[in-house]
């Protein structure tokens, strides 16, 4: 039975899943790697770093995996979204690489927006923010000048991986439209905005869709493993592209909920035409013909580690979310805003920081981890609110994954504060099943983007809101849009 590997390029680490072609994981491995943060603001990596440990996962599928390498047939990646990769004309990393969680290019930022920023969001349907590429580019342009007349060769980091095996150059169209050099409509690289940046089209790669093959492995990584057949290369796809294929997000109605580090509302869009002016990323989908709105969360599951190790280092998760079922719906009162590092949707606020408001001497440890919960669920609604403004479209079923799909308490929560099912998958690995798709449909062990969902997509319980409890939430969210204007001035 036919293999198909996706392999997922996070930011701490780089995580290989083997599926066989009835959409069934055989075996998942992991490496991490390091993260620099020379200055406060900066976040780098190495390149050789994935690169390593992209061979070591592979190292261990062919050590682990008895007919690995005679019955793979074809590769695809999720990666970290916007980190900027810079080769030579040798191939050679010129410098680390500028993750999308440095936020060193403010500056850069403004002069975007102020040369150019009409022109930007008609293009992009984003404005020019931290994470993104094209700030990236003028930072290295500005202050590395030696750096910037040594590039060849401009990537995103599963692109680099993706050179590694078949020494082609590419990207897809969801990683393309996060850089802020894509047009998102016609599908191609943006003359005005290369003009207007003075960057030359010949630095950056072919574009494909996420699913077309780049090329085949090459002859040297072929011997090493010993593939006994051609193992086709996908293009690939952004992460948060290919978690939402991995969860089946395609159709209208439907949408995801994804709480890591960060947390993410996102859902796909039949077109790219709806104007969100910039208050949420509009982006390529890995699935053809398709693209995705999402609002992002800056600090969702970090707030709530924030919150545990500074007031309750001793206990466990489990533990301290014990009695939060007990807590009455809005904490009596209290109120958390998840504003620790900034926020990004809907406020696009830097310097903004986190509160708890309204605290009684009758609240508790519970009251203020259940208030955690409700203050991140809320900052996601915020996005769902502006996607059901600007396209008039309600949301039925959400699929959670990540740190939120792990207490049936909050799944409930977001049950009822999101006044939509809440779907749970079986098995839940994130944007490495997406990629895994992307060989299944690009190798062509599937035919078509529905089947693969039918064979890979597994969801497991669902959780519906609760008419009473969607009534007090919705009071309580309406006292929780207040704090962001109030904060602001103080």
């Amino acid at each position: 039975m036919s293999y198909v590997l996706g392999i997922d390029l996070g930011t701490g680490s780089l995580k290989g899943l083997l599926f066989n072609q009835a959409g069934k994981l055989i075996t998942t491995v992991s490496r991490k790697y390091a993260l620099s943060q020379p200055h406060p603001g900066y976040s780098e990596q190495n390149p050789e770093d994935w690169k390593a440990a992209m061979f070591a996962v592979l190292d261990e599928l062919k050590a682990t995996v008895s007919d690995f390498a005679e019955q793979l047939v074809g590769i695809s990646f999720s990666g970290q979204m916007h980190s900027l990769v810079l080769l030579d004309e040798s191939n050679q990393v010129i410098r680390p690489a500028i993750l999308w969680n440095d936020v060193r290019t403010t500056a850069q930022c403004q002069e975007i927006m102020t040369s150019f920023g009409d022109e930007l969001l008609a293009i992009t349907k984003n404005i020019a923010l931290e994470g993104f590429t094209l700030p990236k580019i003028l930072w290295v342009q500005q202050h590395e000048s030696e750096n910037w007349s040594k590039v060849r060769h401009v990537l995103l980091p599963k692109d680099y991986l993706v050179h590694t095996l078949t020494d082609k150059y590419s990207m897809d169209y969801s990683d393309a439209a996060g850089t802020l050099l894509f047009d998102v409509a016609n599908l191609e690289w943006s003359d005005a905005i290369l003009r207007q940046f003075d960057i030359d089209v010949d630095v950056l790669p072919t574009l494909y869709q996420s699913a077309q093959c780049v090329g085949q492995v090459s002859e040297s990584i072929a011997s090493r493993y010993g593939f006994s057949q051609a193992v086709a290369v996908m293009a690939g796809g952004a992460d948060n592209a290919c978690a939402a294929l991995g969860a089946g997000i395609v159709k209208r109605g439907r949408g995801m909920i994804s709480i890591g580090t960060s947390g993410v509302f996102l859902s796909s869009e039949e077109n790219g035409d709806t104007n969100y002016q910039g208050k949420l990323h509009l982006f390529n989908h890995s699935a053809p013909d398709l693209h995705y709105s999402m609002g992002v969360t800056l600090a969702a599951g970090n707030s709530l580690d924030w919150f545990k190790n500074t007031f309750a280092r001793e206990l466990s998760f489990d533990t301290l979310l014990a009695g939060i079922g007990d807590i009455p719906i809005g904490s009596e009162g209290l109120l958390f805003t998840p504003y620790i590092s900034g926020e990004r949707t809907p406020h696009n606020d830097s310097e903004i920081r986190g509160s708890f408001t309204n605290i009684d001497i009758r609240h508790g440890l519970s009251h203020f981890a259940r208030a955690v919960l409700e203050g991140i669920t809320f900052s996601l609604k915020d996005a769902q609110v502006i996607m059901t403004e600007s396209s008039q479209r309600e949301f039925t079923e959400l699929v959670s994954v990540g740190g939120g799909a792990k207490n049936t308490d909050w799944l409930q929560m977001q049950a009822d504060i999101f006044n939509a099912e809440i779907i749970t998958l079986e098995t839940e690995q994130g944007p490495g099943v997406g990629a895994a798709m992307l060989a299944a449909i690009g190798s062509g062990v599937v035919s078509s983007v529905e089947e693969c969902i039918e064979k890979f997509v597994k969801y497991d319980n669902r959780y519906q809101p609760i008419a009473e409890n969607v009534d007090k939430y919705r009071q309580v969210y309406e006292r929780y849009v207040n704090v962001y204007p109030a904060l602001k001035g103080i």
